[in-house]
């Protein structure tokens, strides 16, 4: 009894992720090539998968599954570890009904693709009472899920990206952060006067920008075979188990903000297309932890393509690209492009030393305007201001401001602590890795220096400056 338990879960939970794949579809196209006037058909048909996984979820049925296999003996770890994660994804939906379920998943949708005209027009009243729609749901369902998890609504939030991780322990790791960052900012900036990266001189056409990212992609191991790439308003790696879709946005001005922008996506891809494909339909092999995501993501963006020994081998075929040449195409100089610290508006766009005081900024604000301290008609101001002191800098409008993100219009609420705790385990990881190079060489047989231990311990020792 208890045997075929557990594998009727798995025939329930494999149905859940063959919904969840077609749902990351439906949202791929919404994002990239959905013509505007199927909006509305798209909401419902995304409210219906999920209202379909809720009723699966909630199913009376399931928690008598789940209590019959947990005390089935014979479990190897990994189906206990999946067994742990059905449970912990039956409490998550069983909190909240289906009718709230149904009712955010459609306003979600709704002020997602009114976001878009909105940031595009850089209007924030636009989409305020779309918002607050969402807001107000997304409350609601965090006050249901507390109860039921025993944590505050905003941890019970944090808990659907980090599980387990709540508001105390993030204030712990961010504070050390607050405290150094801005004598660390003024130390760089003044450090890098002495060597200031020589312009590039554009345009860069969108088209060889893709070319170039593709290639990359490829030179990083991303299968196409089983994903791709395309242009959409908010960059972004989604689609479904096995068909991973990735994003981006091209600036002809600049094209080392698409570049990067799709290698930190391609981290991304290459977490999703490595996760083990035995359990590719099971909780336990799906992603679980949002910050191990962004940490893969920002491993290969900051760590690794921003670092000399990427740009070495990626400088010949960016100059290529572009017909560029001269001292500006170098190594060096892309180099001292990409390790620039400057305080900027955007997010997605901001240097290593500056990115944590954007997820800051963020977290604030939503712990904020989730409590009811903060409203949403106060949101732009208060985002501005908070720029201010944070970074120095103003938004010149609301796209550059409180619009430029789309995750509390997605009804990503609670997620932003993860970008700064996958820079953290990313760095860790990074700092790991070069470790183990720098003692761990393996012995010289072919009469040339491995010169790459050098260069770690280089780029070591530039992170502890």
């Amino acid at each position: 009894m208890t045997a075929t338990a557990y594998r009727r879960l798995e025939e329930r939970f494999r149905r859940i992720a063959m919904l969840r794949d077609i749902d990351g579809l439906l949202h791929w196209d919404m994002s990239t090539m959905m013509p505007v006037g199927a909006a509305a058909a798209r909401a419902e048909q995304m409210a219906a998968l999920k209202v379909l996984c809720h009723e699966i979820l909630t199913d009376p049925e399931m928690g008598d599954l789940l209590d019959a296999a947990e005390g089935q003996d014979g479990l190897d770890p990994w189906q206990q570890a999946n067994l742990a994660e059905m449970r912990r994804q039956r409490r998550h939906a069983s909190a909240v009904d289906a009718a709230l379920t149904e009712a955010l998943a459609k306003a979600t949708s709704a002020c997602e693709m009114q976001w878009r005209e909105s940031r595009a027009t850089r209007d924030f009243e636009s989409v305020r009472p779309l918002l607050q729609t969402v807001l107000d749901l997304t409350v609601r369902s965090a006050e249901a899920k507390a109860e039921v998890l025993g944590v505050s609504p905003f941890d019970a939030l944090m808990d659907s990206f980090e599980p387990g991780v709540g508001e105390v322990e993030v204030d712990r790791m961010f504070a050390p952060l607050i405290g150094a960052l801005p004598g660390l900012l003024a130390r760089i900036m003044e450090r890098q006067k002495a060597a200031p990266p020589v312009p590039l001189q554009g345009p860069f056409p969108a088209a060889r920008q893709r070319e170039l990212c593709v290639r990359f992609m490829g030179a990083l191991g991303f299968d196409f075979a089983r994903g791709r790439l395309d242009a959409s308003l908010h960059p972004f790696c989604g689609g479904a188990a096995g068909d991973v879709r990735l994003t981006t946005r091209y600036d002809e001005n600049d094209f080392t903000k698409s570049l990067m922008g799709v290698l930190h996506e391609t981290g991304h891809a290459l977490y999703e297309q490595g996760l083990p494909a035995q359990w590719r339909y099971q909780p336990v092999g799906r992603v679980h932890s949002m910050a191990i995501h962004e940490s893969q993501s920002l491993l290969i963006e900051m760590q690794v393509c921003r670092g000399l020994e990427f740009l070495t081998f990626a400088a010949p075929a960016i100059a290529a690209a572009f017909g560029g040449t001269g001292p500006a195409w170098s190594a060096e100089n892309l180099y001292r492009h990409y390790t620039r610290v400057s305080p900027g508006a955007i997010r997605v766009d901001a240097d290593e030393a500056t990115y944590p005081l954007h997820v800051l900024l963020r977290y604030r604000l939503e712990k904020a305007l989730l409590s009811g301290d903060l409203g949403l008609a106060d949101l732009p101001g208060a985002w501005n201001d908070g720029m201010k002191r944070l970074l120095g800098i103003a938004p010149a409008h609301d796209g550059e401001g409180c619009l430029q993100d789309i995750h509390w219009f997605d009804g990503a609420w609670g997620y932003f602590p993860s970008y700064t705790l996958g820079a953290m385990a990313a760095a860790q990881l990074f700092e790991a890795a070069a470790g183990a190079v720098l003692w761990r060489e393996p012995p010289d047989t072919h009469g040339v220096r491995n010169v790459g231990n050098t260069r770690f311990r280089n780029r070591l020792v530039e992170f502890k400056v």
